[in-house]
């Protein structure tokens, strides 16, 4: 009878578990554009370059649900294409009502962007 060794061998430290796999190239999102990423767990990111410096934030506005990443970016300020609710990118404030957003810290390795939680 043969026997399996179940145990792993890769074990991944905490900042490895924490961080999405990497899923976009940073040169995919021109300057003042948006990327919609779709994460493992099915949520979505929207993924700004303002100046050359990336910020995520969740992609669905709280309001009504529309695409953020689909909305009109000016500056760090993203305003949502259904109902013109306007958030801060870098921060995830709603500037409109008092709510905010999920925000996460983009890390740009060798040009891969991968998102950690803040």
């Amino acid at each position: 009878m043969q026997s399996f060794d179940t145990d792993t061998d890769n074990t991944a430290t905490s900042d490895q578990a924490d961080r999405t796999p990497p899923l976009v190239a940073a040169g995919e999102i021109p300057q003042g554009a948006c990327a919609r990423i779709a994460l493992p767990n099915g949520d979505e990111l929207a993924v700004f370059n303002v100046d050359g410096e990336y910020y995520a934030i969740d992609n669905l506005c709280p309001h009504k649900g529309a695409p953020l990443s689909e909305g009109q970016i000016c500056g760090h300020v993203v305003e949502c294409a259904l109902h013109g609710w306007q958030f801060d990118v870098k921060t995830g404030e709603c500037l409109t009502v008092p709510e905010k957003l999920k925000t996460y810290k983009v890390v740009n390795e060798n040009g891969v962007l991968t998102f950690d939680t803040l």
